[in-house]
């Protein structure tokens, strides 16, 4: 592991304080730059942390990610004060559907189950039958008594459940815009340059990358299949901010971004500066209205209750 420059240290060792101080839990997302998953307690998926840190005694949730993340944090512990340091860190996947144009859809559809990835805003969740994320997708899928089902926001992952169940399912005409971007000449320029690497794909990615994939996995099922696998290179396809923490769990082994275009901004926009900030002032609090949160939480719960 690299050492952090001086100064950033000396802002670590403040955070940390600080936090203990005021009983502060902080999430970093598998995606957040190398400095910000140093200070974090824990990191991870989106909604594992949420549910980790709701089972945790912490006064204060500071959430490092983006918009939607904090809101379901903020769903889960709404006896928590949920920060997220900076509050432009926003998801345009997330924006690609709002609860109006969903639920307009779903009644022209016929009233069919929707299910949502958790990449959504809270106000989605809330039209919404039940969630999903990249890694539960097939199982929530598969849970659904009726044959046909809207999900939405991501095409992508709607098309991968497709794929691998009997159900009929309808898209919604979101996605991710770095795992879309990601182009079969990539991934063959990549396993050229690498030819001993299995590549790992992210189901955000669209299918014919899919098709190119040694194995489909979540963020985290990256860093287990990683783990488990005798293989010691792998090219990932997702946010080349996985390789940081992918590299820490497995230093042993070699880890190779796809392609380096998959940077996602909005992943990088909080800084130390953001965290500290946030933690004196308890700037940048995340709320949901109540009738929507209560809403949005039997959608979440009823994903997180399949066995």
């Amino acid at each position: 592991m690299k050492t952090q420059p001086r100064n950033n240290q000396i802002m670590i060792n403040k955070i940390k304080q600080l936090a203990k101080e005021k009983n502060a839990i902080i999430l970093a997302h598998n995606y957040q730059p190398p400095e910000i998953q140093e200070v974090a307690d824990l990191c991870g998926d989106s909604l594992e942390l949420s549910i980790l840190a709701s089972k945790t005694p912490a006064d204060i949730i500071i959430f490092c990610g983006v918009h939607f993340m904090a809101e379901t944090a903020y769903i889960l512990s709404p006896d928590k004060t949920v920060l997220l340091p900076n509050p432009d860190a926003g998801c345009p996947m997330a924006d690609m559907v709002d609860p109006v144009s969903l639920v307009k859809k779903k009644e022209a559809l016929g009233n069919i189950p929707v299910i949502t990835y958790v990449n959504s805003s809270a106000a989605v969740k809330a039209v919404s039958d039940i969630c999903c994320t990249s890694a539960n997708v097939i199982r929530v899928t598969n849970s659904i008594k009726e044959n046909e089902i809207l999900m939405t926001p991501d095409r992508n992952l709607a098309q991968y459940a497709a794929a691998n169940t009997s159900k009929k399912i309808h898209l919604w005409e979101g996605f991710c815009p770095f795992h879309n971007n990601l182009t079969p000449q990539d991934v063959t320029e990549a396993k050229a340059i690498h030819p001993k690497a299995l590549f790992i794909a992210h189901p955000e990615c669209p299918p014919e990358i899919l098709e190119l994939a040694d194995s489909i996995q979540s963020t985290s099922g990256m860093i287990r299949f990683a783990g488990e696998s005798d293989k010691d290179q792998f090219i990932l396809g997702t946010e080349i901010g996985l390789i940081y923490p992918i590299s820490k769990a497995h230093p042993n082994k070699k880890f190779y971004p796809a392609s380096g275009k998959m940077y996602c901004i909005d992943m990088k926009k909080i800084t130390l500066e953001n965290v500290l900030d946030s933690l004196e002032k308890m700037t940048g609090k995340i709320m949901v209205p109540e009738e929507i949160r209560k809403a949005a939480l039997g959608s979440v719960q009823k994903m997180i209750d399949l066995k």
